[in-house]
């Protein structure tokens, strides 16, 4: 496989266990390069992938020393990656609930489209909890209103390819989007500064413990830090930026 001189995959990883390795070589089958950014973990569940990255040159590990959540892990190797040229970043979960053979297609798309963030509607197992995608579904419709319409088919789905340059301005433009509210926040955001939105459907697999899976999900704390960011951004919106969310969508329409 020849590595791609401007799209490559991120993986950002906190305490992934044994499933990190195996996300790492299913995603190496499909593209190249693969950078993982190991957010502070304390499982020791990099030190196989900083040894693989030894012998595979497709492969980078970034190791951020304390846990700052997946947004500034993101942010981190984006900046890393445009200072080496790169212009657009595949971003996928270590847990190995994204689909690895979606890769090619989506980084397709976004060299077809290189200005638009191409988005992953996740297409659900029976195994999915139904109590996550009743919140889900609170959230997508939040979302609409949020940028007046559709655009975003799904806000927290996280298997997304980002033009970096938008990406880190409208980061960096926050100080939110951090842990868990970053895919939802990035997604606004970016919609709001004018980048055209790709949806295409991609599997979402849900693991067991016993299949090794992992999460960190905390069903309070992060529910309510999802009800700040949906009062931020509704705030920001009716505060100053439903006038331009208005004269972006009469352009999108004319």
């Amino acid at each position: 496989m020849t590595p791609s001189e401007t799209h490559l995959v991120f993986i950002p990883s906190y305490n992934t266990g044994s499933r990190l390795l195996e996300t790492v070589r299913e995603v190496l089958v499909y593209w190249q390069p693969v950078w993982v950014v190991v957010d502070g973990s304390t499982d020791g569940s990099e030190r196989a992938v900083v040894e693989l990255a030894r012998t595979e040159q497709g492969l980078r590990v970034i190791v951020v020393p304390s846990n700052g959540g997946k947004g500034l892990a993101v942010l981190t190797g984006a900046e890393a990656a445009q200072r080496e040229g790169f212009t657009h970043a595949l971003v996928m979960d270590a847990d190995g609930q994204h689909p690895a053979d979606r890769i090619g297609a989506f980084m397709q798309a976004s060299q077809s489209a290189p200005a638009a963030l191409v988005l992953g509607r996740p297409v659900f197992g029976p195994e999915a909890p139904a109590l996550r995608l009743k919140g889900r579904q609170l959230s997508v419709n939040l979302v609409r209103w949020e940028i007046f319409g559709s655009g975003i088919d799904d806000p927290l789905f996280g298997f997304r390819v980002y033009p970096l340059a938008p990406l880190v301005h409208v980061l960096r433009s926050t100080r939110g989007g951090r842990r868990y509210d970053f895919d939802p926040e990035a997604a606004v955001r970016l919609f709001w500064a004018g980048t055209p939105t790709l949806n295409l459907p991609a599997s979402c697999r849900y693991l067991s413990r016993e299949e090794g899976g992992v999460s960190h999900f905390r069903y309070v704390r992060d529910n309510v830090r999802m009800v700040w960011l949906h009062t931020r951004l509704i705030t920001e919106l009716v505060l100053w930026r439903w006038f331009g969310l208005w004269r972006l969508r009469r352009l999108m329409s004319s």
